[in-house]
């Protein structure tokens, strides 16, 4: 696992992440529970998402938590190449294509799930098309930007153009999105969402060699590759699914799980022998459960989405629907593997 490989993803995820913070974008509410995922996945963070597109939205809250917390989990640059890098993993079309493809169901089941209990909108409250709510979507561009160049680079892979290659790869592409966002903020401030951005990345990396040094040490002193060299496909993938949800369930941070678990999972990926794309997406998935009051998460959506309810409903609708998009994810992805 190169600790570069994870300066060059998350540099520029959190320098983009404090740049949008400070443009302090509003909009009306499906069309922020539409760029939800984006945000969530482009900050590298759904706190930060969620407490960005939240401010204004009077309806929809908790479709607006569980948009964000799917796309951080399973949308690029976020879960799936953060996991990726610490597996050694190629992030590749074929982990954007698997990653999307799971997302989707999981997003709509989380949104569901959250439509059960939020409070609905007038229909004379919503008015999506105003001139107002247009020009707040049209400073979200950096996303459409980022997920254009990765799409491009799904379908450029036979070019030989080493521009190219750079400007459509995942690093270059949150490098090339994070400079451009960049432009959008005060001359002023750039320079403080920089120093965010490194300021994050170097505590998170400190976390990262840890879980690395670790992840040897278990690796040495416990047969682990004898334990799962015996088993392998929809047992590899509980057990990693499995091994997400527990370091989740005891860190409560959702990038500490990332930083901790990838490493703890090499040998298991390399033991099974089950496809990488696949175990990345069952980390990811794993990672899910849940939102509860040691996550910093559950604390910003219970106060905003849920002031009024008592804490143990709180936590049965965030942990219950948290779990909800886990299992939803786990289906789709134990159904690709019978399928394959």
């Amino acid at each position: 696992m190169a600790v570069g490989e994870f300066a060059l993803i998350l540099i520029p995820s959190f320098t983009l992440a404090a740049a949008i913070d400070h443009l302090n974008i509003k909009g009306q509410s499906p069309i922020l529970v539409g760029m939800a995922p984006l945000a969530g996945a482009g900050m590298v963070c759904p706190d930060t998402a969620y407490a960005s597109l939240s401010p204004t939205v009077t309806h929809w809250q908790l479709s607006l938590a569980f948009s964000s917390y799917a796309g951080f989990k399973l949308l690029f640059p976020a879960g799936p190449l953060i996991i990726a890098a610490s597996l050694g993993v190629v992030a590749d079309r074929v982990l954007f294509g698997y990653s999307v493809a799971i997302f989707i169901p999981v997003w709509v089941a989380g949104i569901l799930f959250a439509r059960t209990i939020d409070r609905p909108a007038p229909s004379s409250e919503i008015k999506i098309f105003d001139k107002d709510s247009i020009r707040e979507l049209s400073r979200l561009w950096p996303f459409a930007l980022l997920a254009a160049l990765l799409a491009a680079g799904v379908l450029s892979k036979h070019l030989s153009n080493p521009w190219i290659d750079f400007a459509t790869n995942p690093k270059g592409a949150l490098i090339l999105t994070a400079a451009s966002t960049l432009c959008m903020v005060h001359r002023s401030e750039r320079r403080n969402c920089i120093e965010s951005g490194v300021r994050r990345t170097g505590a998170l990396l400190l976390v990262i060699g840890a879980a690395s040094a670790f992840s040897a040490f278990l690796t040495t002193t416990f047969p682990v590759d004898e334990l799962f060299a015996a088993h392998g496909g929809l047992f590899a993938l509980f057990s990693l699914f499995s091994l997400g949800a527990l370091f989740k369930l005891l860190q409560g941070s959702s990038m500490a799980t990332f930083a901790v678990v990838g490493p703890l999972a090499l040998p298991i990926v390399t033991a099974s022998g089950i496809a990488p794309v696949l175990a990345v997406l069952a980390i990811c998935l794993g990672s899910f459960i849940a939102i509860l009051p040691n996550d910093s998460f559950y604390w910003l959506v219970r106060q905003h989405a849920l002031p009024n309810h008592k804490e143990i409903n709180a936590i049965a609708i965030l942990g219950g629907g948290s779990v909800v998009q886990a299992a939803t994810g786990l289906a789709v992805l134990s159904a690709f593997y019978l399928i394959g």
